[in-house]
């Protein structure tokens, strides 16, 4: 199995097509959405996944709004496919998620390590696909997490962290963010670190420097450019930060990116 694209917080207010050619994809959505191809419609009312073979056809369709959602496009054999099957995947259908405490994670976690140019990056990938395949064959058989073993104000603290990877330039103070919750910033950071395994500046740094390397890639930004984008006031600590996390600096990130892409 190898990893196209990894998409995160997308946001549509209109339909969409699927992702198409051969590669598969797996979609999960934060918000109600409408499923239409073959010439059936389906919808759910929250949360939701869809797997997808290439070449599959369909429009997705907002129900309320807008539609929040994460994408990850990947090819797979024929034995890896069997391995879904195994599981009571289903193709094309989508699937209610009632509990997304571990896709979200592992999700998150994809995209920080896509990147990264690691040793074993395709095994951590394929293994990550195998985990949401597992999660989701365990929400089809009706298995949740437990209320009373989630962290405490998990839902809450959710919400925070997305909107932190939805606004990375954003100003998140852990104060305030802590006396909106009605708590002392000590018991903040303690549920917080329970609740994800790292602490919130760590998020709003990962969630920095991601943005930092998806615009690195994909646009002519100049660093200074986009250090100032991802909500850093100075360009050199911006460029020590990213060398420390991602073993390079801005230039040579894009340089690599830039040949990889030529082979």
């Amino acid at each position: 199995m190898r990893i196209n694209r990894i998409r995160l917080n997308c946001r549509r207010v209109r339909t969409f097509p699927a992702e198409l050619g051969a590669l598969c994809s797996f979609y999960y959505f934060r918000t109600p959405v409408k499923v239409s191809g073959h010439g059936s419609e389906t919808s759910s009312e929250g949360g939701a996944a869809i797997v997808l073979y290439g070449g599959s056809r369909c429009e997705f369709s907002p129900v309320n709004g807008s539609l929040n959602y994460d994408c990850v496009t990947f090819r797979m054999n024929t034995a890896e496919k069997q391995y879904i099957n195994d599981l009571g995947v289903p193709f094309g259908e989508l699937i209610p998620v009632r509990d997304d405490y571990v896709i979200s994670n592992i999700l998150r976690c994809m995209k920080a390590q896509s990147t990264d140019d690691l040793p074993n990056n395709n095994e951590f990938m394929e293994l990550s696909v195998r985990l949401i395949m597992l999660a989701l064959s365990g929400q089809l058989s009706g298995e949740t997490a437990d209320a009373e073993k989630l962290p405490p104000r998990y839902s809450e603290l959710k919400a925070i962290r997305e909107a932190i990877y939805e606004d990375p330039a954003g100003e998140w103070n852990s104060t305030i963010m802590a006396e909106d919750m009605g708590i002392s910033r000590a018991y903040f950071h303690r549920i917080y670190f329970e609740a994800f395994g790292v602490t919130c500046r760590q998020d709003v740094i990962e969630s920095r420097l991601m943005f930092a390397a998806e615009l690195l890639k994909n646009t002519g930004l100049t660093v200074s450019a986009v250090a100032e984008r991802c909500g850093y006031e100075s360009e050199s600590y911006f460029m020590r930060q990213f060398k420390q996390h991602k073993g390079c600096t801005p230039t040579e990130y894009r340089s690599i990116a830039e040949r990889k892409d030529q082979l």
